[in-house]
């Protein structure tokens, strides 16, 4: 197959740069649903800024590009060795090329490998069958998403709504609180895949399995098509919304599959993936390796930029180094624009902050939750190719101390922070700033230079500390300096949303 390993280079970066149709026109109809001007409307335009931005660079519609998983179904008689040998060829050309962010880390040492390669990366499961067409299916799932997934074992009791039995009920339970759970952490409003049954491990694959159907297919089982339906119907009045900042749209998408258990075992797996809906699959001719055709590109979408799309002008302006008294200022609900300097900082550089100094003065400085895509040019400097943040809440156990030491005014990321970190910016001064989830084209657009990185041969380019000057770029305040946290507030009003759901429906 003489073009196999192009048509998979090209069933990569379309993954990576362009939503589907079917997944354009879920966002869609969010945006007629959600309150105009709210919020979450807000974080909606944006969303589809970005989704149209990314087809027209052929960027990374988010910075996280996942954990590449494919699905390839093959003839009898295919030469399955040389093809997971070509996808992989294909992977780490799509990083090569920046299509990719360097994802692959080594669970040991921490190192990244920088091509996206090696043990159990890229994820490749093949399954033969009696077709004569190629069929490989790809979906790239973020890290941020990916931790909202969720595995119950029944019966058990679930918080908000009590027991849940071994039965259509308690699976109903398990699923709603499914999306709950994930608040604004996985990029609501998101889509979730349903497996009942199974083993601990199958169930969570059959789970993923799922988000490959078609958003607009029947499933075939009668109470599992009214199970779906409720929990389109129902989940979104929990009021998650948008990012996590409360709305009417939480879930975008629901399929639900089933598959035979042991007696003694009761599982519901729910695989949650995040609005940037990344799935693509191609047919392929098994003579040639050429692309047939497109799986999921039938139909079209009218997503539309508006031409007010993005932040309001009524916006705080903030230049680092920023003041205390600049801080104090505002409150949860305000929109800012960023400008001056602004430093990257996730899972890595919080653990050595927290035991060494800074390589720059961080005083009254910005930290942003973030890994971008980064490319360097024939003359040997940096370009932010995306940058949207990622899930904050994996530093809760340094932000407090790092904010205090450093003498920080603004971390942002997305999802929100803790009980601590609010403590931390009330005590000394400090704001939690929500960016856009996912709006990776959207915030590159805000970066004007890269001025120098540290720690990128110890960490990789995800989890260095690149220091960038950007101007205009826009973020709300979720968590302010006076102990209020619109996450928090969202939280308690979406659990009492999800106890109205206690009592049995089946």
């Amino acid at each position: 197959m003489e073009h196999f390993e192009e048509s998979l280079l090209k069933l990569i970066i379309d993954t990576s740069t362009n939503l589907p149709p079917d997944v354009r026109r879920a966002v869609e109809q969010a945006q007629i649903r959600e309150e105009i001007g709210s919020r979450a409307a807000l974080a909606l335009e944006t969303i589809v800024e970005n989704v149209l931005l990314a087809e027209e660079e052929q960027g990374p519609i988010c910075q996280d590009t996942g954990m590449p998983t494919f699905e390839v179904h093959t003839p009898v008689g295919a030469n399955q060795i040389v093809m997971e040998r070509q996808i992989k060829a294909a992977v780490a050309e799509a990083t090569r090329l920046g299509k990719l962010r360097t994802n692959s880390v080594d669970s040991l040492t921490g190192k990244n490998t920088g091509d996206n390669l090696g043990p159990g990366t890229p994820v490749i499961h093949f399954h033969q069958w009696e077709n004569d067409e190629i069929d490989v299916r790809l979906i790239l799932k973020g890290g941020g998403c990916e931790n909202k997934n969720i595995q119950y074992s029944l019966p058990m009791e679930l918080p908000g709504l009590g027991k849940a039995g071994r039965d259509l009920d308690g699976i109903r339970k398990c699923i709603m609180h499914a999306v709950y759970q994930a608040q604004g952490q996985g990029c609501s409003a998101g889509f979730i895949g349903v497996s009942i049954g199974g083993d601990r491990t199958s169930g969570y694959q059959h789970a993923k399995e799922q988000l490959f159907r078609h958003l607009d297919d029947h499933n075939p089982i009668k109470e599992l098509a009214e199970l779906e339906s409720y929990i389109m119907e129902h989940a979104n009045e929990l009021g998650v919304g948008t990012m996590g900042f409360g709305g009417r749209i939480s879930l975008l998408g629901c399929k639900i599959g089933v598959q035979n258990r042991l007696p003694a075992s009761f599982f519901v797996s729910v695989a949650y993936n995040c609005w940037a809906f990344r799935r693509q699959g191609v047919r392929i001719d098994p003579r040639t390796g050429e692309i047939l055709n497109w799986i999921y590109k039938q139909g079209t979408s009218d997503l539309k930029r508006k031409e007010s799309a993005g932040f309001s002008d009524k916006v705080k302006v903030l230049r680092a180094p920023i003041s205390e008294e600049e801080i104090r200022a505002l409150h949860v609900g305000d929109v800012v624009l960023i400008s001056g300097e602004m430093h990257t900082g996730r899972d890595a550089i919080h653990k050595y902050l927290m035991d060494h100094d800074a390589p720059v003065s961080l005083e009254g400085g910005v930290l942003y939750h973030c890994g971008p895509v980064m490319m360097k040019d024939d003359e040997g400097k940096w370009h932010v190719k995306a940058a949207g943040p990622t899930t904050s809440a994996r530093e809760e156990p340094y932000q407090a101390e790092i904010i205090q030491k450093f003498g920080l005014r603004v971390v942002m990321g997305k999802g929100g922070m803790g009980a601590k970190t609010l403590a931390g910016l009330k005590a000394s001064g400090a704001l939690y700033l929500n960016a856009i989830g996912g709006a990776a084209q959207y915030y590159a657009k805000s970066v004007e230079a890269v001025d120098g990185v540290d720690y990128l041969e110890e960490f990789g380019i995800p989890e260095a500390m690149w220091h960038l000057q950007v101007d205009g770029f826009p973020a709300i305040v979720t968590m302010d300096s006076h102990g209020n946290s619109l996450h928090a507030d969202v939280d308690d009003h979406s659990f009492k949303k999800l106890e109205e759901f206690a009592d049995p429906v089946y």
